[in-house]
């Protein structure tokens, strides 16, 4: 399953979820994102040729983030831009996350290994604002299918 959080208009957050399968080739996310995504599913003895990537030059102004959830489980809260909460989705090992736009902040609800892929390189305070976290009750849960 494939799960869009979106906010006036704008996705912030494009979900694979760990139960997704399809045949073939699917990307997830339009030409204009800095950071692609997609799934392969390949019988065994496809070829993909042997190829190298052109330099290719990239103007990049948001930092979009991967995160493979390997094991555990995990609360994703969903900010606006401006920091206002929309919602809340739980993730769960075997589910992936481009996080594109907005802001986003994480609960480990149990032990989790997450690994994280993001444009570099790291531009430190530069990088990312901080700011203060949605109450827990306040908290609105996204229904998962």
């Amino acid at each position: 399953m494939i799960d869009r959080i979106e906010s006036n208009g704008q996705e912030l957050a494009v979900i694979i979820r760990h139960s997704f399968k399809k045949e073939g080739i699917e990307f997830f996310t339009p030409g204009t994102y800095s950071q692609q995504i997609g799934y392969m599913n390949r019988p065994s003895g496809y070829v993909i040729p042997p190829h190298v990537h052109n330099p290719v030059t990239r103007e990049v102004h948001y930092t979009n983030e991967v995160l493979f959830i390997k094991s555990g489980k995990l609360r994703v809260d969903f900010y606006s831009e401006q920091q206002v909460y929309i919602e809340s989705t739980v993730l769960e090992a075997g589910d992936v996350i481009l996080l594109s736009i907005g802001g986003h902040g994480f609960e480990m609800l149990e032990p989790t290994e997450i690994i994280e892929v993001k444009q570099g390189p790291y531009a430190g305070d530069q990088d990312k604002t901080r700011f203060d976290a949605i109450a827990q009750n306040q908290i609105k849960l996204r229904d998962v299918k």
